[in-house]
């Protein structure tokens, strides 16, 4: 091997004379060669990935590439890239020069088109897209393009809009180290045009297939590596047979210290036809770093289990109070939270407004429904006042100020398992409620075992039905079950109240919502952070394009997947109402049920990552740009700084200093406040930075940023050629 390698070196240095480029890109798969492993998973390190960035304006030096006709589907003559040597603004013309074109699945450009590089043609500024190679350095920034606010103080989730790699090299300033859990859910690369590489989609009878999907996930996974808490995380990747042992393989390579197991997960009881036979379940790999651990147990059987209560807003169909006028009336409780008196049930025709509580005491009603109709509970009063005195109702985290009284009982099947021994007592807690538990003899308790079977991971009813029921007449493929998101995440994040969660192939959004699902059930204030791209499914860019549309238009824009169903679907979660403002249909079941339209006490932010130009960036212009960027690093709460003319100021977690000569007013304000935990101070000296740093309080993180502020962030040249 090493005389070969040797031999080649030799002969590329005579090819250098001549093709310069050609040896150039030999080279770089030779040294790839060099460094391939004895045993173990072995793959082609592809020509590093490229990205349109469809609606960014053309600048000089930008790389483009020439858009087909309109009408037209794209041809491997738009493939090639092209270097803006000048820009006519008023004729809106561009001259463009042709580069190398660059190396794929091994097959490089001939002499003729080598000789051909430096020539020049025109292009209509409209008809050009530009592109970003992983190879370039790029300067990113984050753009604002809504929010939605119905979590009062809690801390932001994130959704950016963005090509995934150069999205984790950004958060890369934000959260490297940070990320307590990573949810994935990549394409399966199943060659039904799943995904993309190079722009181009990946057939079922590409022979470098598998290649590509391992090396766009390797450079994935290196990235994630920086990303999450080395000392206590865990990444969650889902897939299907078709790589599964690949995946796992590289899972093992790019991350020998881990400790990685896979799941066998049932998300499709009738079965899809497959070879053959009929596969009913995909896999999910687990894999723990540091001190991590599963959080949970499941049962084998119901032995030793708590019994769950039910909750006493009765839901359905029949949850309506006309259904049954003697199960609404009010339940009064104390302003500690606690059930002092059962009120009498209301004849239909008199409203709740109509009662007076006792001095000192709240009056509760039953959950109005989404239609505003009136709901009722699910026993009449007598008998809530019986089951009261027994022990056998519940009250749950009450929260005055927000109008939150949950109340849980024992129904009477229940009671009759107690008296017949099938359930028994363990038990009271400090308020004299039973605490009850199937017997022990019915099964035992265990960690969760490898194969998932729940009824609640069909991601047919559970995804594709429960996201029609948020964005009704939209389609996204394969979404998966809330659930199944929501229990996976459970095991790594139940216990971690203000976690990070990361998805970098968030597709519909799932992740997020099972985050914000999570925070319901608890409490918690755990963030996550999506990323998804705005593409156009294939079926749906062909109907596009026989209306004259293609990439950058604004009708095709909007049906993009980020636009047209992530972030609807999370905004939709969070206000419980559809994209046309109705309230959303059905409920939310298992774990903690409630009706959708009831939405989310959360807060989210949309944002669109850019792409900025190096002369702006030396010419201190953008810094609104990469704001968004120091408020996420802060723990995306309170008030975001926008401007720093005055020379610094002071948020609710953060501050900014610019002007070092002001640096004692900067000081004294983080100072006086218990909530700042990070300083950003803009200097080029080192010396400055480290005598502002000293004066800071111990809880303040000192962070530098260079006088040129999307210098701080530039992302390296060379980092996707692995």
């Amino acid at each position: 091997m090493q005389r070969t390698v040797s031999r080649l070196t030799d002969l590329l240095r005579e090819l250098r004379q001549t093709h310069p480029t050609l040896a150039q890109d030999l080279e770089r798969e030779v040294a790839v060669l060099a460094d391939r492993r004895a045993f173990g998973l072995n793959f082609e390190r592809h020509v590093p990935e490229a990205v349109d960035l469809p609606g960014r304006k053309v600048r000089k030096r930008d790389k483009v590439r020439i858009l087909p006709p309109r009408g037209q589907a794209p041809s491997k003559a738009n493939a090639t890239l092209w270097r803006v040597a000048a820009l006519d603004r008023q004729s809106g013309t561009a001259a463009l020069q042709t580069l190398a074109a660059p190396a794929r699945d091994f097959e490089y450009a001939d002499s003729n088109s080598e000789r051909q590089s430096n020539e020049t043609v025109e292009a209509a500024v409209e008809d050009l897209v530009v592109v970003a190679e992983f190879r370039d350095p790029i300067y990113p920034g984050l753009v604002s393009t809504g929010k939605v606010e119905r979590g009062g103080k809690k801390p932001f989730n994130t959704i950016i809009n963005s090509e995934n790699f150069h999205a984790l090299e950004t958060l890369l300033f934000t959260h490297r180290g940070r990320v307590d859990c990573i949810y994935i859910d990549p394409p399966y690369n199943t060659g039904a045009k799943d995904w993309k590489y190079n722009n181009d989609y990946v057939e079922g009878d590409d022979l470098y297939r598998h290649s590509k999907w391992l090396a766009m996930m390797e450079r994935r996974l290196l990235l994630a590596r920086e990303l999450l808490n080395p000392e206590d995380s865990a990444l969650i990747v889902t897939i299907d047979e078709k790589e599964y042992l690949r995946l796992g393989l590289l899972l093992e390579q790019t991350y020998p210290d881990a400790r990685i197991q896979m799941v066998s997960s049932v998300i499709n009881p009738k079965g899809v036809p497959r070879d053959g036979l009929s596969r009913v379940d995909e896999y999910l790999f687990f894999v723990q770093f540091g001190a991590s651990q599963v959080e949970g147990e499941v049962q084998e059987g119901s032995g030793g289990k708590e019994v769950r209560w039910r909750g006493l807003t009765r839901t359905g169909a029949n949850g309506v109070r006309s259904k049954s006028p003697g199960a609404f009336y009010p339940i009064f409780f104390s302003a500690d939270g606690k059930i002092v008196d059962v009120g009498d049930a209301l004849p239909l025709d008199q409203s709740a407004d109509s009662v007076t509580p006792p001095s000192g005491l709240i009056a509760v009603w039953p959950t109005p429904r989404p239609d505003g109709e009136d709901g009722r509970w699910s026993v009449v009063p007598d008998t809530l006042r019986r089951l009261i005195e027994k022990g056998a109702v519940r009250v749950g985290r009450v929260n005055v100020e927000k109008g939150q009284f949950p109340i849980f009982y024992l129904t009477s099947n229940q009671l009759k398992a107690i008296e017949a021994g099938e359930l028994e007592v363990r038990g009271r807690t400090e308020s004299g409620q039973m605490i009850v538990h199937y017997r022990d003899e019915g099964g035992r308790v265990s960690a969760p075992r490898t194969v998932w079977d729940n009824v609640s991971h069909s991601a047919s009813e559970h995804g594709s039905m429960l996201l029609r029921s948020l964005l009704p007449g939209r389609k996204f493929p394969f979404p998966k079950s809330l659930y199944a998101v929501e229990d996976a995440l459970r095991l790594f994040v139940g216990k971690k109240r203000t976690a990070t969660v990361l998805d970098f192939f968030a597709g519909s959004g799932t992740t997020a919502h099972a985050v914000m699902r999570l925070n319901k059930q608890d409490g918690g204030e755990r963030t996550s952070i999506v990323v998804t791209n705005n593409e156009v499914a294939a079926d749906e860019q062909k109907t596009l394009r026989s209306k004259g549309l293609r990439p950058g238009d604004a009708d095709w824009e909007q049906l993009g997947i980020c636009e047209h169903i992530t972030k609807p679907r999370i905004e939709s979660a969070i206000t419980g109402k559809t994209p046309d403002g109705r309230p959303i249909k059905g409920e939310y079941k298992f774990t903690d049920e409630f009706p959708i339209a009831k939405g989310l006490e959360e807060n989210v932010e949309f944002f669109t990552l850019t792409y900025e130009a190096p002369l702006r960036v030396a010419s201190h212009r953008e810094f609104s740009k990469i704001s968004p960027l120091l408020w996420i690093r802060a723990g995306s709460r309170g008030r975001r700084i926008e401007d720093i003319s005055a020379g610094w100021d002071v948020a609710d977690s953060y501050g900014i200093l610019a002007d070092l000569d002001q640096a004692d007013s900067f000081v004294e304000r983080i100072a006086s406040s218990d909530h700042v935990k990070i300083a950003f101070i803009v200097t080029d000296e080192e010396r400055l930075f480290e005598s502002v740093a000293q004066e800071l309080p111990n809880h303040v993180e000192p962070v530098r940023l260079y006088e040129a502020y999307l210098r701080n962030f530039e992302i390296e040249s060379g980092r996707g050629s692995l």
